[in-house]
C-alpha cells in the first residue's frame, strides 16, 4: 500500500523553528556552555606593526591572584602543523602585524585575565612596516590562483584594440574600502581536553562550519580527526567570518592544554576582531567598457588591485563576475595583490562578487549616460546567450526579467534621466539601478542520515545555522523527500557526532546538505517502504553537480537616493530587489536573507570604511561607535521580491543560494543613484558627504 502524498512542505512560509528558544534567551551559544570550572583567557597583542618581540616580562601578570597560566612563544606548546600561519600562535618571536598575539593570561575570571594580560610587559625590535594599498606598486604580484579556485586572469579576443576603435568608452578607478564582519556573537570558542592528557579535544565553537573546524585544528594539533568533536548548535551571525577557523580556537585549545582538566573559554572584544577575525580586502578596480552607438558592448575589462598578508595569502575572486556577465567578443580580468603587513584577509558575504560587481555596474551606468540609453535597456541588450568564457548553456538565467519586473515595481518608467532635476523641498531626489548575480555552489562532501525514531523522522547532518533558517528548511526538505509531514520530522545538526557537513559559505549550504538529505530519504523509502520500523535508518551522499550547466542566481537591485542641497547628507529612502533564485524553500527565511544582504550592501554603499593608519598599521575605528553599520534609521523601506524559477538541474530541490545574492549589487545602485540625485560620480566608497559636496557648490546643481 502506498500513503497518499502529504502537501508539499517546501514553499510554505513556516516559523523559524529556532526561533522561540532565541526569543526565550535559551538558545545556548558557543561561549555560553555549562561547564564546571571554567578559566578564562585574554590575548596580549603587540602593538607595533612588523619587528621581533625583545622581552617578555610576565612576572606582574603571574603574581596576580587567579592567574593559572601564561603563555608566550617561549612556553606554548609547538604545533604539529604550521603551514597555515594565521594559526600558527605563539611559535615564534616575529610580529607581522599589529594586533598580533604575543601573549595569553589565563585566570579564574575574565576580569582576572583581562588585568593580567595588561600587566605583562613586552619589548620590541621594531621593523619599518608598510600597510598601504596603491595600484602603482611596484611589487604587485599575480597569486596562483583567486578564491577559492579560479584562474586569476582571462582574456578573450583584444580589448586593448575594441577599446580604441569603440564609439563610445567609459574607463574608469572605482574602490572599495576595507569591510570588517562584525556578527552579534563575537568570535567564541571554549576548549577542553578530556580525560586530562589523553589527546580527545571537545571544541565548542562559534562557526560556520564544525566539521572544516575539526578538520583545521586536528591538523594543527597533529590529531586524527576522530578524536576531535566541535559543537555549535547555534551561530549569532558569522557573514563569512566564522567560515574558516581564527587564531581564537587555536588559542582556546593551547591555554586549555596548559590548565589540564578545566575548560578554557575565550570571546574576543569587538576591538580584537578588528585584526584577528579577519576581513574583506579593500579593492581598486580599473573598469573598462566599450560599446557600438546602439549598445552593444565590445570591450568589458577589469583590472584589480588588493592587498593580502605577507603571513598568509588570501586572494578574492573581484574579477570573477565579470567575466560572465554580459556579452562580449572582447574580454579581460587580470588580480594583482600587494603584500602588506597587516593581518590575513578572509571571507566576507560574497567574497568577489560583492567588490567585483561595485566597478562594473557603475561603470555600465555611466556607459549609458554617454550612450544616452536607459540604464535598463543597456543591460537587457547584452543579454548571453550562452556563459561567456566557458560557452555552457545556462540552467537558468533570469536577469531580464528581474531588470523588468523590479523596474515595474519600483516605477521606472517615470523616471526623467537628467540628473540633479527632481527635489522635494531641501533635497535633490535620484534613481538608480544595478544588477547583482552570485554563482550556484554544490559542495562535493556532505553526508545526511535519516532514523525513525518513535513517531518521527530524523536527520541528522554536520551542518551549521547562522541564523538563516537551516534548522526550518532542512525539516521542510527532509518531509517532503519522505512524504511526511513536516511537524513529523526533528533536525539536529551543528556537532562533528553527525554525518559530515561543508561549511555554510558560497550560499552553497541548503543546496549541498538538502541535495544529501534528499538522497538519504529515496535511500530510506528503497529499503524500508511506507512503513519503516522503530529504529530504521539510511544515509546519503551528496551527488556531482550537473557540470554540463553554467549556474547562477541574478538579480536587480533599484534605490531612490536623497541628497540634501545645503548638507550633502546622503539619505536612501527606498531599496528594491527582485531575485531569480530557483525554488524558494521558505519564503519567511528567504525574505530575511534578502532583505539583510541589501542592507549589508547600503551599510557597504554609506557607512562602512575600517580605516587603517599607516603610521601604526591598525585600524583605528574597530568598534561600533566608530564603524558604523547600517540601522533602522538609515533606511525608510526595503522590498525584496523574486520570480518563480523552474530550474531542475541545479539540485533535487530546484533551489538556488540565496544568503549573499542579496548584498550583491546594491552599493553600486545606491551610487548610481546619488549621481541621478545630484549630478556627482561617486567612485570611491563609502559615498561621504565631502564626495558630494563638492557637486553641490556648483551654480546648476539641483536644476
Amino acid at each position: 500500500m502506498t500513503l497518499p502524498r502529504e502537501p508539499e512542505a517546501v514553499g510554505l512560509d513556516l516559523p523559524r523553528r529556532d526561533g522561540p528558544v532565541k526569543v526565550l534567551g535559551t538558545a545556548t551559544y558557543a561561549y555560553e556552555t555549562a561547564l564546571a570550572g571554567a578559566a578564562y583567557l585574554h590575548p596580549v597583542q603587540a602593538t607595533v606593526a612588523r619587528g621581533r618581540v625583545t622581552e617578555l616580562d610576565t612576572g606582574a601578570a603571574e603574581a596576580l591572584e587567579g592567574v593559572v597560566a601564561v603563555l608566550t612563544h617561549a612556553t606554548a606548546e609547538r604545533l604539529a602543523s604550521t603551514g597555515n600561519r594565521e594559526l600558527a600562535v605563539l611559535q615564534d618571536d616575529r610580529v607581522a602585524f599589529r594586533g598580533q598575539v604575543v601573549a595569553v593570561v589565563v585566570a579564574d575570571a575574565p576580569e582576572v585575565a583581562r588585568h593580567a594580560a595588561a600587566l605583562v610587559r613586552v619589548g620590541y625590535a621594531q621593523e619599518e612596516h608598510d600597510v598601504e594599498l596603491r595600484a602603482d606598486r611596484e611589487d604587485l604580484y599575480a597569486p596562483e590562483k583567486v578564491n577559492p579556485d579560479f584562474p586569476t586572469d582571462t582574456a578573450e579576443g583584444d580589448v586593448d584594440a575594441a577599446m580604441a576603435a569603440a564609439a563610445v568608452s567609459v574607463e574608469e578607478t572605482y574602490r572599495t574600502a576595507m569591510y570588517h564582519n562584525n556578527p552579534m556573537e563575537p568570535h567564541a570558542t571554549v576548549a577542553l581536553w578530556e580525560p586530562a592528557g589523553d589527546g580527545f579535544l571537545t571544541l565548542w565553537d562559534s562557526t560556520q562550519g564544525v566539521h572544516s573546524t575539526r578538520s583545521a585544528l586536528a591538523a594543527v594539533f597533529g590529531l586524527e580527526e576522530a578524536r576531535v568533536r566541535v559543537v555549535c548548535p547555534y551561530v549569532g551571525g558569522g557573514f563569512g567570518s566564522k567560515g574558516q577557523p581564527h587564531v581564537n580556537v587555536v588559542l582556546a585549545a593551547l591555554a586549555a592544554r596548559a590548565v589540564p582538566g578545566r575548560p578554557v573559554r575565550l570571546a574576543l572584544t569587538r576591538q580584537q576582531m578588528f585584526c584577528l577575525a579577519g576581513y574583506r580586502t579593500p579593492t581598486i578596480q580599473r573598469c573598462s567598457l566599450g560599446a557600438d552607438r546602439d549598445g552593444t558592448l565590445t570591450a568589458v575589462a577589469i583590472d584589480v588591485v588588493e592587498l593580502t598578508s605577507r603571513i598568509q595569502e588570501f586572494a578574492e575572486q573581484t574579477g570573477v563576475p565579470t567575466r560572465m556577465m554580459y556579452a562580449s567578443p572582447n574580454r579581460r580580468t587580470t588580480h594583482r595583490l600587494a603584500a602588506l603587513d597587516v593581518p590575513v584577509p578572509s571571507w566576507m558575504r560574497a567574497p568577489g562578487e560583492c567588490p567585483g560587481m561595485f566597478g562594473p555596474e557603475v561603470a555600465m551606468d555611466e556607459l549609458a549616460e554617454r550612450l544616452g540609453l536607459d540604464p535598463v535597456e543597456l543591460r537587457i541588450r547584452n543579454e548571453p546567450d550562452v556563459e561567456p568564457g566557458s560557452g555552457k548553456p545556462f540552467s537558468s538565467r533570469n536577469l531580464v526579467g528581474c531588470l523588468r519586473e523590479g523596474a515595474a515595481r519600483f516605477g521606472w518608467a517615470q523616471r526623467d534621466p537628467r540628473p540633479g532635476v527632481r527635489r522635494r523641498g531641501d533635497w535633490l531626489v535620484g534613481t538608480g539601478v544595478a544588477a547583482s548575480t552570485y554563482p550556484v555552489s554544490r559542495m562535493s562532501k556532505s553526508t545526511a542520515t535519516i532514523r525513525r525514531e518513535g513517531e518521527r523522522y530524523v536527520a541528522e547532518i554536520g551542518a551549521a545555522d547562522l541564523g538563516t533558517g537551516t534548522w526550518t528548511t532542512l525539516a521542510q526538505i527532509t518531509a517532503d523527500a519522505l512524504g511526511v509531514p513536516v511537524a513529523r520530522v526533528a533536525v539536529r545538526i551543528g556537532d562533528t557526532d553527525y554525518p559530515v557537513a561543508s561549511v555554510a559559505g558560497g550560499s552553497s549550504g541548503m543546496t549541498t546538505w538538502g541535495s544529501a538529505v534528499v538522497e538519504a530519504a529515496r535511500a530510506f523509502r528503497a529499503r524500508y517502504g511506507d512503513e519503516p520500523p522503530e529504529g530504521a535508518e539510511a544515509s546519503g551522499d551528496v551527488g556531482p553537480a550537473d557540470e554540463r550547466f553554467a549556474m547562477h542566481a541574478f538579480g536587480a537591485q533599484f534605490a531612490e537616493a536623497h541628497v540634501h542641497a545645503d548638507t550633502g547628507e546622503v539619505r536612501v529612502r527606498r531599496l528594491l530587489g527582485v531575485f531569480a533564485a530557483g525554488r524558494i524553500i521558505n519564503p519567511r527565511t528567504a525574505r530575511s536573507q534578502f532583505v539583510g544582504g541589501m542592507t549589508m550592501g547600503l551599510s557597504m554603499a554609506l557607512h562602512e570604511s575600517s580605516v587603517l593608519d599607516p603610521r601604526t598599521g591598525h585600524v583605528v575605528n574597530h568598534d561600533l561607535a566608530d564603524y558604523h553599520v547600517t540601522a533602522n534609521a538609515d533606511v525608510e523601506g526595503i522590498e525584496a521580491h523574486w520570480l518563480p524559477e523552474h530550474d531542475p538541474y541545479v539540485n533535487a530541490m530546484g533551489s538556488k543560494g540565496i544568503g549573499e545574492i542579496g548584498i550583491v549589487g546594491t552599493a553600486a545602485a545606491v551610487s548610481n543613484a546619488v549621481w541621478h540625485a545630484c549630478g556627482v560620480r561617486v567612485r570611491d566608497l563609502p559615498i561621504t558627504l565631502d564626495k558630494v559636496l563638492p557637486a553641490l557648490e556648483r551654480p546648476s546643481a539641483g536644476g
